[in-house]
């Protein structure tokens, strides 16, 4: 059993006194937080929620919409790829719903559907036309189901290290983050996970980043300190409680609902999601992958050379609107 799946049982059974202190802890930890990795950009708001974005490069090139993965933020983007890109293309870099400072009416609205149709509505309301969109592991399973929702509105894929299917045994940093009660989630939030992810930080970010090492910035300038609120263990534990069924049903519909054209790449070496399941299964619905030998899961930051590179080349071979229409109509 991990660290955090035990919690729920912890906080049952803790005395007040245990679940108090650890609650004072838990705002101390949030505060600091807050205060190292303020909110950087603008917000938009829905009617199911406040997302926090940044918006920069020229108004009127090829907009790109960086989506984040699990439990990050905006900051996995802006550490070192988004400037590059913003040199030639307008970047919208969000934090997800729930995510960072961004916010969600409910916790039901982290289901993938959910929340492609917030997304979308963002975009809509930003009046952001034909984006290309950049997905990271979650967040490509997000932009696809907003390529599923809206295939007229999205122009192409260029995904990193993207969960596109079902993985059963998941990754064990993550696994104690499924709490499938929402009243023992926002419990554990207030009292023991944030402490707890205090203690395990160290080996979880390992994990994530093996081979490779986690910089030693990454709390500040990636945004890292931000997963040490009540906030973000809500919505990384609804994000991972409501992925299934989520992502076999969205799996099961590529075949013949998936028409937005792109590309995967994927670090060989990724301890996280195994590139041949998640990225090169999806060459037969025609997305080329590409393999980045000695290369990790957390490509943004690791390899934001080879992703710049990777997302140009993705676009370069995007066919137009107009053309992608026409093959539509002839096919």
């Amino acid at each position: 059993m991990s660290a955090l799946s035990s919690l729920a049982l912890i906080a049952l059974a803790a005395p007040a006194a245990l679940l108090g202190a650890s609650h004072l802890k838990t705002r101390k930890l949030a505060r600091e937080a807050r205060a190292l990795v303020p909110p950087i950009g603008q917000f938009c708001n829905t009617a199911r929620g406040r997302i926090h974005y940044i918006d920069i490069g020229p108004r009127h090139a090829q907009p790109l919409v960086l989506i984040h993965g699990l439990s990050g933020q905006l900051q996995h983007f802006t550490y070192a790829l988004a400037e590059r890109l913003a040199q030639d293309y307008r970047v919208i870099a969000l934090d997800r719903p729930g995510c960072g400072y961004s916010t969600r009416a409910s916790d039901a609205l982290a289901r993938l559907p959910e929340q492609a149709k917030t997304l979308c509505g963002v975009l809509d309301q930003l009046g952001i036309d034909q984006p290309v969109l950049v997905g990271h592991s979650l967040g490509g399973a997000v932009s696809l189901a907003m390529a599923l929702l809206a295939p007229d509105k999205i122009r192409g894929l260029a995904l990193l290290a993207p969960l596109t299917h079902p993985s059963p045994q998941g990754a064990e940093a993550f696994k104690g983050l499924i709490v499938h009660t929402s009243v023992m989630r926002h419990l554990m939030a207030q009292t023991v996970a944030v402490p707890t992810a205090e203690r395990t930080a160290a080996p979880v970010l390992d994990q994530i980043f093996a081979p490779e090492t986690c910089p030693d910035d990454f709390l500040t300038k990636a945004g890292g300190a931000l997963g040490l609120r009540p906030e973000s263990f809500v919505a990384a534990s609804a994000d991972a409680s409501f992925l299934y069924p989520a992502i076999e049903i969205q799996a099961a519909r590529y075949t013949k609902e998936l028409q937005t054209p792109g590309a995967i790449l994927f670090g060989a070496e990724d301890a996280i999601l195994a590139p041949k399941t998640q990225g090169q299964a999806m060459e037969s619905y025609g997305l080329n992958c590409q393999i980045a030998p000695d290369h990790g899961h957390m490509l943004p930051i690791t390899a934001p050379d080879l992703c710049d590179r990777f997302i140009r080349a993705t676009l370069q071979a995007l066919p137009s609107h107009t053309q992608r229409a026409k093959n539509q109509e002839n096919s």
